[in-house]
């Protein structure tokens, strides 16, 4: 058996796949997770318009996949998920048979010429490398969420297995159809994520060792340039190049030439096809073999590139999800560029501390009119103090938080400028060793918990004398370094045997890990971890592994005389290293029965009344409930705002379009006045001498309606306007849909008989005694951004017709004051016409509420000990935890012991300890549980919090910078508890935790 090398190859890497894809397959997610896991769900669904810069050929695929969930909408997410699953266990496939290949160069075996020995060697080392990668923690996440990495990872895989393979071709004329369909899969990649191109100057390297035996640092160079030439033309020239000449060609036909619209792109194809078509004739016909390979390439990976046609094809159709709008040519190259996120400093920039000296009009913004092409903007170009600016600069982001965290990191002064020095000691710190070695570390070493942030894992650092939190975090895993000495042992192996191999397998780890950390040039904070980001270079190192056990299987033939027994043993002792990634990372990597993402994305919709309008904040806000509706069909009459992009000109005009039982949203204020780079992206606050106190909404809103110059800011750019009031006021029955039912001059706590009939339906009955006809809405900052103009002008034209509601992100995201006018009906906030008697409390409706909260809400498996749930499953979890806590507060405020005693025992059923443990968000149960009278659950409750406190506390004091708002929340839980213990009579364990609470502050305070 162990005579016929090649089938046993590719049943063992056939193996390996199944390996992988059952593994992938076991603890796949069922349903939709955080992130952009929900939104790639449901625009692949219905084949809609995601972020910049799109994935077509994933949602292509997606799509295809959703059709065997069988009409059964609730299995659509698990199916697309299914292809992570699935191309991941391609990656895995390709990557054994990548290391077999490379094997062969370090035993310097021939092709067909494999002794059993090597044959041995030659799978163990393929076995243990490719099931490392299997299992490392940033590649299994990848692997079983509807994210594009898993198939981006296969498109990697597959190339570079298919210039291996182009490698062992002899003939030339077939061995150019692999590069050609190297090139294909690249164009497809494209389509999915641009990580794959990374990998072409490793591949060039091949080419370059294959067809020219007698190398030098010359050709090496220059085979890197033209590498990179090529890295340059598919990311500069064809994606958003061609379309950008498109752009230019549609503006001069359309504006100069008076042809209609798309006569411009139209040209170019043709003007393209021609050429490419020109060009394969002609070096065909005079035998240019290269030349023609080369042409040939280009239009293949230009037809894999064609997947984009998807976006503004689809977006014509003007779907529900139909980001940034890409239906015309223009529009589409800025989808393109990714052009609303903004570009960061790379070769020459400015420092966070550089002054602003100078803002130039660049390049035309054009949007399609009537007959032709309007300019509406232009790119501002900034310039900054060149004495402030450097090269390769790496601390550059001026945003309050950014800069505060520059100043940490480098270890600066709260005045004190950069220099050079600063600024490389920030990037290797930083972002070379906390944004790479540290991920780095945690697949091959070990991680020290799933909290942001998180450390890695040495050897000897065990789970003794460990915070309960730390403890027994399922993420806490331990490799004890097996698959990193392998890996090293492997990396050094190949640089003695086989130098051109390692420069390739190096250049693959550097371009796909360092490479992609100075490109990315990473803020000193980021919203979650970015570890996936790096599996290229974790791929190469999984090569390094696999070459390890070659290694110690010639370590171990030094003493052995047999050496098919030293690779077998070898093999054997190098499988533990894949063996207890596995083992290690099982736990928290399954995520089945794992439901709360949408469960939470289903609370915030059942919260809201019928026919509701709801603001939402963040990604993990918006993609759940993008999910639901669009797959699932739940509440499709609410309509979701993401207040971020309310700030745009295309989301707003989506909000004026009819989805599913929602009707368009009423604006008064038309496209001229919330158009990008026009007067109203941002107003400021200008005092003016004549208004005192607050203005008039409606009135302030006519004005920016007519664009009146009694708003302009009196400066260079006269066209901007402003808010000449800190202070805004609402009269509620002057635009009140039935205000002529009743007389309401100016009451506040009126009867019910005086309020107008459509205000008695949506008031509560117990609130209508702080009815308030006049809102008054409070500037939180400088000004408003255009979003906060908009909500304006929703709730005047709604006329209280729609139910409008905000999560708690929202409401602190806009920078208008509604807190005073907002009732709580579950985890949103609605926005009524009556005053919060007291500021310090959530105003709720108590009724509304506890029906939401005991009877509407989903809790699918969130009190399973079993289920893994990861840092922001658990931060939406004490979401839920803190509702409970103000519906059962406002029951005891009430008298209603009874059923603040069932609220509290609901909270501690499903959210229960055991799967999501006590926070400080529990410090404010405990003392409501002694109010209710359940001291026994209130002393266990205490204890487990104070204990934990004080340990996490001890803990944390020994660790360096980034943790201080986890210290002050341990203080906060120790303060917390000590006082509810007092409170409710129990003095002596009370003042045992105000001992530690002072013990711990005056600890940390160097007392």
């Amino acid at each position: 058996m162990l005579d016929n090398y090649k089938n046993i190859n590719n049943l063992v890497g056939w193996l390996v796949f199944i390996i992988a894809t059952l593994t992938y397959a076991l603890t796949v997610e069922q349903t939709a997770s955080f992130w952009d896991s929900g939104e790639f769900i449901a625009v692949s669904y219905k084949l809609e318009v995601p972020h910049p810069p799109g994935a077509p050929f994933y949602l292509l695929l997606g799509r295809i996949f959703s059709f065997l969930a069988l009409g059964n909408e609730e299995m659509v997410a698990f199916w697309i998920n299914m292809v992570s699953v699935v191309s991941s266990g391609f990656t895995i496939l390709f990557l054994f048979w990548s290391i077999t290949m490379l094997s062969k160069k370090i035993l310097t075996v021939k092709h067909g010429e494999e002794t059993r020995e090597q044959t041995i060697l030659l799978i163990g080392s393929g076995l243990v490398g490719s099931l490392s990668y299997t299992f490392s923690d940033s590649f299994w996440f990848s692997a079983t969420e509807a994210e594009v990495y898993g198939l981006s990872s296969f498109f990697t895989a597959f190339v570079f297995w298919a210039i291996l393979k182009w490698e062992l071709i002899e003939n030339k004329s077939t061995a150019n159809r692999w590069l050609i369909l190297i090139a294909y899969m690249m164009g497809l990649s494209i389509g999915v994520h641009l990580l794959n191109l990374v990998a072409i100057p490793a591949l060039a390297l091949i080419y370059y060792f294959h067809n020219y035996p007698n190398t030098s640092t010359k050709g090496v160079i220059t085979t890197l340039i033209i590498s990179l030439a090529i890295i340059g033309l598919i990311m500069v020239g064809i994606i958003p190049g061609l379309p950008s000449l498109a752009g230019s060609f549609e503006v001069f036909f359309v504006n100069n030439l008076g042809l209609p619209f798309g006569s411009g792109g139209a040209f170019l194809v043709i003007l393209l096809l021609g050429g490419l078509i020109y060009g394969l004739f002609t070096s065909y016909k005079r035998g240019k073999v290269v030349l023609n390979t080369f042409l040939l390439a280009l239009t293949f990976i230009i037809i894999g590139y064609g997947s984009y046609a998807l976006i503004p094809i689809r977006s014509a159709y003007d779907p529900p999800i139909d980001e940034n709008d890409p239906e015309t040519l223009i529009s589409f190259v800025s989808y393109l560029k990714r052009e609303q996120y903004g570009s960061r400093p790379l070769l020459y920039g400015q420092y966070f501390t550089a002054e602003l000296t100078d803002q130039e009009n660049g390049a035309p913004i054009y949007e399609k009119g009537d007959d032709k092409y309007i300019i509406t903007d232009y790119k501002l170009e900034n310039t900054y103090d060149p004495k402030q600016s450097t090269i390769f600069p790496r601390a550059y982001s001026t945003q309050d938080n950014h800069v505060e965290l520059y100043r940490d990191w480098m270890g600066l002064g709260p005045n004190e400028k950069p220099n050079f020095g600063d600024n490389l000691y920030f990037f290797f710190r930083y972002q070379v060793g906390h944004m790479f070695m540290r991920y780095f570390m945690w697949n091959f070493a070990g991680r020290e918990s799933d909290i942001k942030d998180a450390g890695w894992l040495a050897p000897w650092e065990g789970n003794s004398d460990l915070p309960y939190s730390i403890a027994t975090n399922k993420a806490r895993n331990n490799f004890f370094m097996l698959p990193l000495i392998l890996g090293l042992i492997g990396l050094f192996y190949q640089y003695k045997k086989d130098l051109k191999g390692f420069s390739v397998i190096g250049l693959l780890f550097i371009l796909t890990g360092i490479g992609l950390v100075v490109y990315l040039n990473s803020p000193p904070v980021e919203p979650r971890e970015r570890d996936y980001i790096y599996v290229g270079a974790f791929y190469a190192f999984a090569i390094w592994i696999g070459f390890g056990v070659i290694a110690l299987a010639r370590f171990i033939g030094q003493f052995m005389k047999n050496r098919m027994a030293a690779g077998a043993l070898a093999t054997v002792l190098c499988i533990a290293a894949p063996t207890v990634m596995a083992a290690q990372g099982w736990n928290d990597h399954d995520r089945s029965n794992r439901y709360f993402s949408v469960d939470s994305a289903r609370n915030f919709l059942a919260s809201c009344a019928p026919n509701a309008i709801l603001f939402t904040g963040g990604d993990n806000d918006t993609f759940p409930l993008w999910y639901v509706q669009e797959v699932e069909g739940f509440r499709t009459d609410v309509r979701v705002i993401v207040l971020s992009y309310f700030n745009t000109d295309w989301y707003i005009e989506q909000m004026t379009r009819e989805a599913y039982e929602s009707e368009p949203l009423p604006f008064s204020l038309t496209k001229e006045n919330y158009k990008q780079g026009g007067p109203n992206d941002y107003l400021y606050y200008l005092e003016r001498p004549n208004i005192k106190g607050a203005i008039n909404a409606e009135q302030f809103l006519r004005l920016i309606k007519e664009n009146s110059q009694a708003l302009k800011m009196p400066n260079a750019r006269s066209d901007l306007n402003t808010i000449p009031a800190k202070t805004l006021f609402l009269d509620v029955t002057t635009f009140d849909v039935n205000e002529s039912e009743t007389d309401t001059a100016s009451l506040n706590g009126v009867e019910s008989a005086e309020l107008p009939a459509h205000l008695q339906q949506i008031i509560p009955a117990g609130m209508r005694e702080y009815y308030s006809n006049r809102l008054y809405i409070d500037l939180k900052g400088r000004g408003i951004e255009k979003k906060d103009l908009m909500i304006l002008d929703l709730i005047v034209q709604n006329k209280w017709e729609r139910p409008i509601y905000f999560n708690n992100t929202s409401l602190m995201g806009v920078n208008l004051d509604f807190r005073p006018y907002v009732v709580q009906e579950g985890n949103t906030f609605r926005l009524l016409p009556v005053e919060n008697p007291n500021p310090n409390n959530e105003f709720v409706n108590t009724e509304v509420m506890y029906e939401n909260m005991m009877d509407n809400f989903y809790w699918r498996e969130l009190a399973n000990p079993d289920v893994y749930y990861n840092e922001d499953y658990r931060n939406f979890a004490l979401n839920h935890r803190s509702s409970f806590n103000t519906l059962a507060r406002d029951l005891i405020q009430n008298g209603d012991i009874e059923r603040a005693r069932e609220v509290l025992n609901k909270s501690l059923k499903e959210i229960p300890d055991i799967t999501i443990p006590y926070d400080y968000v529990s410090s404010q149960t405990l003392p409501l549980l002694f109010e209710v009278g359940e001291e026994e659950k209130a002393l266990e409750m205490a204890q487990k919090l104070g204990d934990r406190a004080d340990e996490m506390l001890a803990y944390l004091s020994e660790r360096s910078k980034g943790q201080n708002i986890e210290l002050q929340k341990q203080l906060i839980i120790l303060n917390g508890v000590a006082q509810a213990l007092n409170k409710a009579g129990n003095t002596e364990l009370g003042q045992k935790y105000d001992e530690m609470l002072n013990r711990r502050y005056n600890q940390l305070n160097g007392m």
